[in-house]
């Protein structure tokens, strides 16, 4: 039977599928690192309480690209080449969706509406990142290799996107609502057709490695095909609204450790 939770099996029990897999997300997650701490930096005067929070959320991205790279060594694998059509973040910015690196390595300071795009870019990858965690734990909380590392990254998802979601609120009764809910659409019809594409390049590349048949491979690509439907039609929405978190204030203290292993 194809399920979420056997399909991850497969490729976790495969050395060079979980090579792939752990190193397509440590790079995601490094390079969050450094557009966050990037961010800090460059943030306007009126935002600089926000930068100890962007600072943590970088913290956050290293660490958990850290956490990935330990997971492979573990095993005694070494990281591989991410194949470029499997770079979300990277295709993301192709995609003029957040702030460019050639704007953030500029020693040039940010403006407020800067900070709403990047605040919208992440609302909009942080709810991503939240629910393929939640699936992750729901799956492999107890897992005996990669379980603990799976719920310290679910939990700092939760905080990401309630940080995203305080913050546009308050920048909201500031006055940049209109703005907010312009570049929050933008971002999250770019981010479902990048998602879209990413996934199915991602199954393409594990469907070589572990063999699977075409008509598996076929079976996937349509499932994909029917969520960003799914997303392109009304699913986006979820990436759009913003209320107040039930975590408040979820990155206001220091980044938490990584596992000892990593």
């Amino acid at each position: 039977m194809l399920s979420v939770k056997s399909l991850f099996q497969e490729i976790i029990d495969d050395d060079e599928s979980f090579a792939l897999f752990c190193s397509i997300a440590a790079g995601g997650e490094s390079q969050g690192g450094w557009e966050n701490a990037r961010i800090a930096a460059l943030v306007p005067p009126s935002e600089r309480p926000l930068a100890p929070k962007i600072a943590r959320h970088g913290a956050d991205e290293d660490k958990h690209g850290r956490i990935f790279t330990a997971l492979m060594r573990r095993r005694g694998l070494a990281p591989v080449p991410v194949p470029p059509d499997t770079d979300y973040t990277m295709l993301l910015e192709r995609g003029g969706i957040g702030l460019s690196h050639d704007r953030l390595r500029a020693e040039r300071t940010l403006t407020v509406q800067d900070v709403v795009t990047y605040l919208s870019h992440s609302r909009v990858t942080e709810q991503r990142a939240a629910e393929q965690m939640a699936l992750l734990r729901r799956h492999f909380a107890v897992h005996p290799d990669i379980g603990r590392a799976v719920r310290m990254i679910a939990d700092d998802e939760d905080n990401h996107l309630a940080y995203c979601h305080e913050e546009l609120l308050r920048l909201a009764r500031a006055g940049h609502g209109p703005a907010i809910q312009r570049t929050l659409r933008a971002c999250a019809l770019a981010e479902i057709r990048v998602y879209r594409d990413v996934s199915l390049a991602v199954m393409a590349h594990m469907g070589r490695i572990l063999g699977w048949s075409r008509a598996r491979s076929a079976v996937l690509a349509a499932g994909i095909h029917a969520v960003y439907a799914w997303e392109r039609f009304a699913g986006w929405r979820r990436m759009v609204s913003l209320k107040t978190p039930e975590r408040r204030d979820a990155l206001g203290g220091p980044a938490t450790a990584a596992p000892e292993y990593a």
